[in-house]
């Protein structure tokens, strides 16, 4: 399979997940599809990308210089990217999880899902915010 193909797979899974956190977030299978299985195949995505082609890259992590060498290789700029995939996706899932824990209306928590698609950082921090505010204590908070 070539990055491209990848590439749109894991984007429109991404997307498709997304959507489901948004209009059916209490779904059971929601949960478990998103917050387990497609959670779950983006990271192996990323583990045989990583296997397979970071070895093959120049640059590294000490310097910006040397991370942009190393994204100019397009299979490292995938796994890359699906890690971004795999994360966002991970904190959304904990969002509406931890949202219908503490009470925090599903209206409150959209923005925050389309911000932590978009801008991962910025809608935890929104979330985090509206938590703070709008969130009761549980037996499990306490």
């Amino acid at each position: 399979m070539n990055a491209e193909t990848l590439f749109s797979i894991a984007n429109t899974t991404a997307l498709l997940s997304w959507i489901f956190l948004a209009i059916a977030p209490r779904w059971k299978w929601t949960q478990f599809i998103v917050g387990e299985i497609i959670i779950l195949l983006l990271a192996a995505a990323y583990l045989v990308l990583v296997a397979l082609f970071f070895g093959q890259a120049e640059g590294g992590f000490s310097s910006l210089p040397d991370v942009m060498k190393l994204f100019a290789n397009k299979n490292v700029a995938l796994a890359g990217w699906i890690h971004y995939l795999a994360f966002d996706l991970f904190v959304g899932v904990w969002e509406t999880r931890d949202a219908r824990e503490k009470g925090i209306s599903h209206w409150l928590v959209l923005p925050c899902l389309f911000l932590t698609f978009m801008f991962g950082p910025v809608g935890f921090l929104l979330y985090y915010i509206v938590r703070s505010i709008f969130g009761r204590e549980t037996a499990q908070g306490k």
